[in-house]
């Protein structure tokens, strides 16, 4: 199997469907940040019940997010995140009502987690040290360009970030963080219903 590290899973409408659920997104979330858990302990980490954390596993097993390590005893298995990422394009599911619905829960999901992680951030950057509280946090800016510049863009950022990736590995001052990138319209009108 490729390196989890090195894996973005592009998401069909059979995953986005099976990813847009609370609890699912939130194991899957859970295996890429804190790596490989029973359905017991990620049952304990987000207060929940086994039985519906093993279901849930399967479920998103079955669309090839999360896989079985093989590493448990028994019937206890250990699961984790097959990949550090997904991705997935919006015109894919043009005309399936229940991936665009889909699609729609699961962008705002996301942003609320967004939010939720910027404000605890916020909260505790104080006690950072000043290097790590001048490199982190947020930023603004604005480009004008056609939709294949816009894509052009996006990949020229996730190019940067993959040279990054594992940049600061063995140094004891580094630590994982996290980036997020979104594109919105200044205006939310299509170009062609403006005049």
């Amino acid at each position: 199997m490729d390196d989890v590290n090195d894996v973005i899973i592009h998401l069909d409408a059979t995953a986005l469907r099976v990813l847009a659920h609370p609890l699912r997104s939130r194991l899957l979330s859970e295996l890429r940040l804190h790596g490989a858990a029973t359905a017991t302990e990620l049952a304990d980490r987000l207060t929940t019940n086994t039985g519906a954390t093993s279901y849930h596993l399967r479920k998103l097993e079955s669309v090839g997010l999360v896989s079985d390590t093989g590493t448990g005893e028994g019937k206890r298995r250990v699961w984790e995140a097959a990949s550090r990422g997904h991705e997935w394009t919006p015109s894919d599911f043009a005309g399936d009502d229940d991936a665009e619905a889909s699609l729609s829960w699961l962008s705002r999901h996301y942003f609320t987690e967004l939010e939720a992680r910027a404000d605890r951030w916020f909260a505790a950057e104080r006690a950072w040290p000043r290097a790590w509280r001048d490199a982190l946090g947020y930023g603004d800016d604005g480009v004008h360009v056609t939709p294949a510049q816009a894509m052009a863009m996006r990949e020229d950022i996730h190019q940067v970030v993959q040279n990054y990736r594992n940049a600061g590995r063995g140094e004891p001052d580094a630590t994982d963080v996290m980036i997020m990138t979104i594109l919105l319209p200044v205006d939310e009108r299509p170009p062609e219903a403006r005049s």
